[in-house]
């Protein structure tokens, strides 16, 4: 099952995500902490207000996100 992020895309995809898919349930992104452009894809770490702060990789070439705690 792909991971589940919702973002805000104006000229191209994964500008700034805005929700995200944990446990089944869907967490708003209060704070993006940080923001950087890798190899693999866009970086973001991200904080939520019941879950804490998350890592978010969109990897562009798959079209996948991949999220995780750190």
């Amino acid at each position: 099952m792909a991971e589940r992020v919702e973002c805000r895309s104006d000229h191209k995809y994964a500008q700034r995500p805005l929700a995200l898919y944990w446990e089944g349930k869907r967490l708003e992104i209060i704070e993006i902490l940080a923001h950087s452009i890798t190899p693999e894809g866009i970086s973001f770490r991200v904080r939520t207000e019941e879950y804490g702060i998350f890592e978010l990789i969109y990897f562009e070439d798959k079209d996948e996100w991949s999220i995780y705690q750190p």
